[in-house]
């Protein structure tokens, strides 16, 4: 009787250190940011002013934004290399409605459909077509930054109207736009990803794709409603920036496929599927952000900035390889 107490107390401390394990890994990108936050602001006396920390989030507001679809797909163990050049695609076909002769409205649902529509056609290649998202997107990133080309004739579009430049410019309630609308899509995303059918289904497909079928789960539809998503979320990035350059650019985005998904994986998200989080991509967002800025302030070079950057994402995919291995 003595051994079975004595076994139960052993199963339970090992249950306790598990769960307190898992509650610390679920913070370690916060703790990082905090830790990485302390350090910027004594290297750089300018590091922890106001401005630079409201600049800094509203800098990273889009890549945060494009992140969110990101991890959406890298979840379902997917990928999305073609964001960056749909951000571009966007951002050309909402500016040309931009100028003052439309309403608001339709500058940024023509933008938003032609991101959808780059994101239902990865969808439908990767999981109708048999494609791995990997060559699917990619051929994408190359048609997408194409057709940015040809509907702006290879310039930018210009002449936008104050309403519209207001969404990458202005200011509600003291607040940049740009860092409202992504809390805004941050929340939304959030809500979808852990409240809703869609999201069970989401993190299902990426834990197991066979057991998900066998479950009854329609594998191939919402790996195209995850990508057409992620599309809807690069082309509202894409509107962002083409606001707060006041044109848009067919050539704008470029590797910013590269940063979101650096976003994501910096945020906890798991290459091999099944693990990821919203906030922690937002997370991986600022640490990116907080970085680049902290580099700036101590006059790095540029150089270097992007050689300590890959380093960072190595260091991150090590990280979850290793808990994967722990938890095995």
């Amino acid at each position: 009787m003595a051994k079975l107490k004595q076994t139960d107390t052993s199963e339970s401390s090992v249950d306790i250190a598990g769960l307190i394990r898992s509650h610390l890994r679920g913070f370690q990108t916060a703790l990082i940011l905090l830790l990485m936050v302390i350090i910027m602001s004594f290297l750089s006396p300018a590091f922890l002013t106001s401005r630079n920390l409201i600049n800094i989030v509203r800098q990273i507001s889009i890549i945060a934004v494009i992140g969110m679809g990101v991890t959406f797909c890298i979840i379902t163990t997917g990928i999305d290399l073609s964001s960056g050049s749909v951000v571009a695609f966007a951002g050309v076909v909402a500016a040309s409605f931009g100028g003052g002769e439309h309403p608001l409205i339709a500058a940024i649902f023509f933008g938003l459909l032609a991101g959808a529509a780059a994101g239902f056609l990865n969808g439908t290649f990767s999981a109708l077509g048999g494609i791995p998202p990997f060559i699917a997107t990619l051929g994408m990133m190359q048609a997408a930054r194409g057709m940015a080309l040809i509907y702006s004739d290879g310039r930018p579009v210009t002449g936008l109207s104050p309403t519209f430049t207001f969404i990458g410019g202005g200011y509600l309630f003291g607040v940049p736009v740009p860092i409202l609308i992504m809390l805004a899509i941050g929340l939304v995303s959030h809500i979808l990803l852990k409240k809703t059918r869609f999201g069970k289904y989401v993190y299902a497909i990426g834990g197991n794709r066979q057991a998900a079928l066998v479950s009854g789960i329609n594998v191939k539809k919402y790996l195209v409603l995850v990508y057409t998503y992620a599309g809807t979320l690069s082309a509202a990035a894409g509107i962002m920036l083409a606001a707060r350059l006041a044109a848009g650019q067919p050539t704008a985005g470029v590797m910013y496929e590269l940063d979101a998904i650096a976003a994501a994986v910096i945020g906890g998200t798991s290459l091999t599927g099944g693990i990821g989080t919203i906030p922690g991509t937002i997370i991986g967002a600022l640490i990116m952000g907080v970085l680049n800025n902290g580099l700036v302030l101590l006059n790095v070079s540029p150089y270097a900035q992007q050689v300590v950057k890959g380093a960072i994402i190595v260091a991150a995919v090590l990280l979850d390889t290793y808990q994967k291995r722990q938890k095995t």
